[in-house]
């Protein structure tokens, strides 16, 4: 860095270059000066990030935590970091300031949701990990044990939605219920959870807690038998979806991948005209019908059965890309980028070297930003 020609830059110019660099580059040029500092204070800036700074489409890794099985704590040890996964295939730690207690479970537009791990009302805190920036949400009125967490954040706009077991332990009579928590900018932000319409009967929500959003709609996954339970905030309404095959599939995840919703799974073999592999099929505009996208080549899917071994993975999508995370403690995560139709392994998460990957990596789809307005949406008043 040349101090001769960058001290005869404007500012205003200074400004609008720094705004272009990702996150992580930013926070190392705030070392430089003072007004470099700053920068991640001052509103007039955040406001240029905002209109300038290109989309970066990532995957933010975590070791993963057990899920609660009976009331009280259950993940002693605090999240400290987290690994990001860039477009270019470099890790990148992520520090986080976040309390003992919580388990993330939803990520959109830069902001990642955490959850309370006792059974109970769910505390939900929103993050911002590239400024620290944190909010939390009122506690909803229903007592839960293991929901799924949808999140939708905009620059003006904020949508949470936690659906799941309305009981606080795994020998309580089930009972499905769901609530929305939405603020806007034209007004202060409530302080309750709005109930939803009932959901479809004979469904049991991933205990994973995922759910992504698409183009208007919540998708999660339901199991025993297997589906995808799609709702819309508009007209209050959930529907079933049926899986493109009723036998076979294993593992199966939904994920917003690549401009529509995907559903990863792998096909077991039965029967000699259903070959094992690793499928993946798009949902079409209908809204109920699947059609197959592409198909795991099989000489990466060999290599993938040997580091799966069995033990399942998880998907997560993030702009044109699919991350499927090998379950089980593995560090193993294989990247499949829909434009160039390439399957690869990642490079190996760095939390394996820092003794961390014993439950194996929860992952996000994320997109690093460092002005988040949707998060000061909620202190606009009191919450």
């Amino acid at each position: 860095m040349d101090t001769r020609i960058w001290s005869r830059i404007p500012h205003r110019l200074l400004d609008r270059i720094l705004a272009f660099l990702p996150p992580w580059a930013f926070h190392r040029f705030r070392c430089v000066c003072k007004h470099f500092y700053s920068l991640l204070f001052s509103d007039s800036f955040l406001r240029l990030h905002l209109l300038l700074s290109p989309s970066l489409p990532c995957f933010l890794f975590f070791p993963t935590t057990t899920r609660p099985t009976t009331p009280g704590p259950s993940n002693p040890r605090p999240i400290t970091h987290a690994y990001l996964l860039d477009p270019s295939g470099t890790w990148r730690r992520v520090p986080l300031r976040v309390p003992m207690g919580l388990t993330p479970s939803a990520a959109s537009n830069g902001i990642i949701s955490w959850a309370s791990d006792s059974a109970g009302p769910k505390l939900v805190l929103l993050h911002n990990p590239m400024s620290g920036l944190s909010a939390h949400l009122p506690l909803p009125q229903t007592h839960r044990l293991c929901p799924s967490v949808g999140l939708v954040a905009s620059d003006s706009s904020l949508h949470v939605i936690i659906a799941g077991d309305d009981l606080i332990s795994p020998f309580a009579v089930k009972n499905l219920t769901a609530e929305t928590f939405s603020v806007t900018g034209y007004g202060p932000p409530p302080s309750w959870w709005a109930p939803t319409s009932p959901l479809p009967r004979l469904c049991s929500l991933d205990v994973a807690g995922r759910m992504v959003f698409h183009c208007g709609r919540y998708y999660c996954m339901s199991f025993s038998p297997y589906s995808v339970i799609s709702y819309d905030p508009c007209l209050d309404a959930w529907i079933k979806i049926d899986p493109p095959m009723r036998r076979f599939l294993r593992s199966p995840c939904v994920v917003s991948c690549n401009g529509r919703v995907v559903l990863v799974a792998a096909v077991e073999k039965s029967k000699l005209n259903v070959p094992m592999s690793v499928r993946l099929w798009g949902l079409q505009s209908c809204g109920r019908n699947w059609v197959e996208l592409e198909r795991m080549p099989q000489v990466v899917h060999d290599d993938f059965v040997v580091a799966e071994g069995g033990r399942g993975f998880d998907c997560v999508g993030s702009g044109d890309r699919l991350a499927m995370v090998v379950r089980g403690g593995s560090m193993e995560i294989m990247v499949f980028h829909f434009e160039r139709k390439d399957w690869r392994w990642a490079p190996p998460c760095p939390l394996k070297d820092e003794g961390m990957m014993g439950g194996g990596l929860t992952g996000f789809g994320y997109e690093p930003r460092l002005a988040t307005p949707a998060i000061g949406l909620l202190h606009s008043g009191e919450v």
